[in-house]
């Protein structure tokens, strides 16, 4: 008996992903991280008010910020252990419900006591430390895989303009109440970023259930480092961010404002630059929503190495123009590889190990900065300003370049799958 032959399937493009803006669940975890990134940047600058007041010493900002900074890294590598073991969304409540109570501790130290201070910083950095691994895990959950670039991008666009405009708003803000209220203003912000994500749609780690015996947290976080050592690309990567961390940012900022103030007798170029390197990541931003080049990991590396234009502006006496320029062009670059680079380690790395090799990457970049900017001005001393702004120059354009030859760094990881041309 003849059949009738079934039709052929027409075939039509497959439908477009809806964008990550439209996604609920996206939306709360981006303005929950909005939050606690705009509550960490804005801490440093209240405190500075507090300077300008004579309500805090320069010494005691600096023991308070040091300490801050101390309890960022000791609570880093075990937040991303907690958010690999336990629930992500658990993590983010609790560290940054820790980071919350530190604002109204430090309300009360302000002006009274510089030891209750010192212990609310402490609270306060090991909060933010411990939150952003699971943030970053997190995001893997609640996106999946062909938006997360897209929502990484609109992450870094919410800090910038955050820290683009923060400054002027506190300034506005400090005229009609005093520092101890904005310390408390940052605490609500602490209180947006625990209560408004929703949960992932995966647990971050296997069922206590199905765990026959739990490892010690140290067990864990090295596990956590074999994982990375898995990915040349990322080791190569975390090596490039950590020398211009290190290097180019901390020796542009000792040298920026001595420059500014000795070569230029002003202050507007100190400003303006910092301004330009925001709005220049503010545009990378932008551009990385939605810019997917072949060979992702090389022109990532090409964003990090273009920091090396900023330290280089500073060795000649160019036009400010040239300064301001060169930040700009610095901040683009950084965001050419900071939203690919996250993009990728949400891809790469294991889904139950993503925390850990987040809080690694965290701990290492952020980790030696303090040393950078602890030697770059005896080096300067030493050495000159000129001869120590071409060597950090140098070295932020070398650095990414060797780190773009490591294998598996063209494409941070494994090459994209050839298009269907038929």
């Amino acid at each position: 008996m003849a059949t009738t032959p079934a039709p052929a399937e027409s075939k039509s493009p497959p439908p477009q992903a809806r964008s990550v803006l439209r996604d609920i669940a996206f939306l709360r975890l981006w303005a929950g991280t909005t939050a606690s990134g705009l509550a960490t940047w804005a801490l440093p600058f209240v405190l500075g008010l507090a300077v300008l007041q004579r309500e805090l010493g320069a010494a005691g900002l600096g023991l308070v910020l040091a300490a801050r900074t101390a309890g960022f890294l000791a609570a880093v590598a075990v937040g991303g252990v907690l958010a690999d073991r336990h629930s992500r969304r658990a993590v983010v409540l609790w560290s940054a419900l820790a980071a919350a109570a530190a604002a109204p501790l430090l309300a009360a130290g302000l002006g009274r006591s510089l030891l209750l201070m010192t212990v609310a910083a402490a609270l306060a950095g090991a909060g933010q430390g411990a939150c952003r691994p699971a943030f970053q895990a997190l995001t893997a959950e609640v996106v999946d895989a062909g938006r997360r670039q897209q929502a990484n991008a609109a992450t870094t666009l919410a800090v910038r303009a955050s820290t683009l405009a923060g400054p002027a708003l506190t300034a506005l803000l400090a005229a009609f109440t005093d520092v101890a209220t904005l310390l408390l203003g940052i605490g609500l912000l602490w209180l947006v970023a625990a209560l408004l994500p929703g949960r992932g749609a995966t647990a971050g780690a296997p069922d206590d259930a199905s765990r026959p015996r739990r490892a010690s947290l140290r067990a864990e976080f090295v596990d956590g480092i074999r994982e990375a050592r898995r990915h040349p690309w990322f080791l190569a990567g975390l090596g490039a961010l950590t020398a211009v961390i290190a290097l180019g940012y901390s020796a542009t900022s000792v040298a920026l404002p001595l420059i500014s103030r000795d070569r230029y007798a002003t202050e507007w170029v100190l400003a303006a630059a910092m301004t330009a390197y925001t709005v220049g990541a503010l545009g990378g931003a932008l551009v990385t929503a939605r810019l997917r080049p072949r060979s992702q990991g090389w022109a990532a590396f090409a964003g990090l190495a273009a920091y090396g234009f900023a330290p280089l502006s500073l060795m000649f006496p160019v036009h400010p123009a040239v300064v301001i320029g060169a930040y700009a062009v610095a901040g683009i670059g950084i965001e050419l590889f900071n939203v690919p680079w996250f993009t990728a380690t949400q891809r790469e790395v294991a889904p139950d190990k993503l925390a850990r090799v987040s809080s690694l990457d965290f701990l290492v970049s952020y980790g030696l900065a303090p040393v950078g900017l602890a030697l770059i001005a005896p080096a300067i001393d030493a050495f000159g300003v000129t001869q120590v702004l071409g060597a950090c120059a140098a070295a932020c354009f070398l650095v990414p370049a060797a780190a773009a030859l490591a294998p598996t760094a063209r494409h941070f990881g494994r090459p994209p799958a050839p298009r269907d041309t038929h």
